[in-house]
């Protein structure tokens, strides 16, 4: 909801200004979500162990993966640092560029707090603890909307500070995640029999191959995935700053509806995981099917919205028209993908929850960039459907993605309890 509140207050500063915040998260989102998979080893390793109720195992889990994803931190700003000119050789529009490059460089340093409040996260999750950071994360939302309306207006006697406004108010909102999560893990009761967690020092180097093990794959499964999209970003900027836009209010309703289903995967992660620690493996495929039962059906309902709201929404965003007539049918093919996406979320999840992290890694890689990205840009620029046709490959590498998913979901479920 950040860079969705980010994208519509910008967009009413110009439609260049829109397009600059979606190049600068084609750089950004690639790695920030990298370091957010790699995350997501805490939460099936503690959900196990929880599983077993063995409390030694959850507390080195949590303090292996806060220095995992620290250096993680540190390592993907420097990606960014070195690598942010890249897109003055993107073939992008200069006036698009020269406002996204100040952005980058602001919201690059909230990967450090992003990654300390996405450890503690997972390993609340894990526990099946999932309610505060919801909490944090609808109050940071709500400072940022507070810090956007001054920064990017001007308003108070705050400089009209455009785009760049919008960053700092996102760096600031994301420091208050990290530090109001970090003292609910030392100060809240629920973890008072967990000593030791911010504990340095007697390190295990086997715990930290089996994080990097699960990690590393499971970032790579979302580089792949987002990759995609930022790339389809890029071939929109190809075709003109108000088509980017367009790719910016387009993406960022999907944002929407797959962070939704994307806390049903949380679930699917914490509750097989959990299961899986205890060798209930009835219970782990039940809690699997249920909640995919319950993406499918929330993601009905959001394609139902898109498609129904293909004309309202975009104006949410901006006042080009031709902004808007370009985002509309952008919208029906996201409420035609709903379904797929809902699927890939939880299956893609559950299997997290079963360690299972390569192969589907190399599933979702197939899908994306061996047929829809190549497809998208044949129909874009070959076949002259243009930002339509960039965003039906999208649709065919999200529903490819999705039944190989499915398939391989359904194989590991079947599975369970058999392999000797």
């Amino acid at each position: 909801m950040m860079g969705v509140v980010d994208s519509v207050m910008v967009g009413h500063v110009n439609a260049t200004s829109l397009a600059a915040a979606s190049l600068s998260n084609v750089a950004f989102n690639v790695l920030l979500l990298f370091g957010i998979g790699v995350s997501y080893a805490i939460t099936p390793l503690v959900a196990e162990a929880h599983g077993e109720g063995d409390h030694g195992r959850i507390v080195n889990t949590l303090r292996h993966g806060l220095i995992i994803n620290f250096i993680t931190s540190l390592v993907l700003i420097v990606c960014v640092y070195y690598g942010k000119n890249i897109l003055f050789y993107i073939d992008q529009s200069p006036e698009v560029v020269d406002l996204a490059i100040p952005y980058l460089k602001i919201i690059t340093w909230s990967l450090i707090p992003i990654l300390i409040f996405q450890s503690l996260k997972q390993f609340a999750e894990g526990l099946s603890l999932t309610r505060i950071a919801m909490i944090v994360v609808i109050t940071s939302n709500v400072i940022n909307i507070v810090l956007n309306y001054f920064l990017i207006f001007g308003h108070g006697g705050f400089p009209a500070l455009g785009l760049e406004g919008a960053a700092w108010a996102t760096f600031t909102s994301r420091i208050f995640m990290a530090t109001f999560m970090v003292c609910y893990v030392i100060y809240g009761k629920e973890f008072a029999s967990f000593k030791g967690l911010f504990a340095f020092g007697k390190y295990s180097g086997a715990l930290f191959k089996k994080l990097l093990h699960i990690g590393i794959p499971a970032g790579i499964q979302f580089i792949f995935e987002v990759a995609a999209f930022d790339f389809s970003a890029v071939m929109m900027g190809w075709i003109g700053a108000q088509t980017l836009a367009a790719h910016q209010i387009a993406i960022n309703m999907a944002t929407v509806s797959y962070m939704i289903t994307s806390g049903l995967g949380a679930a699917a992660t914490i509750r097989v995981g959990f299961y899986l620690g205890q060798k209930d493996f009835i219970n782990a495929r039940q809690a699997s099917y249920i909640l995919l039962y319950m993406a499918l059906a929330i993601m009905s309902l959001w394609g139902i919205v898109f498609i129904a709201g293909k004309h309202f929404l975009p104006g949410l965003y901006v006042n080009d028209p031709q902004v808007i007539e370009i985002a509309t049918p952008l919208l029906i093919i996201t409420g035609l993908f709903q379904l797929a996406d809902g699927t890939q979320v939880v299956c893609t999840a559950a299997l997290r929850g079963l360690q299972d992290v390569k192969i589907p890694s190399l599933l979702i890689f197939s899908a994306y960039w061996i047929i829809g990205i190549p497809l998208g840009y044949w129909l874009g620029f070959h076949a002259g459907y243009g930002a339509v046709g960039i965003w039906l490959g999208l649709l065919i590498g999200l529903t490819l993605t999705a039944l190989a998913m499915f398939t391989r979901f359904r194989y590991k479920l079947n599975t369970l309890g058999k392999e000797k």
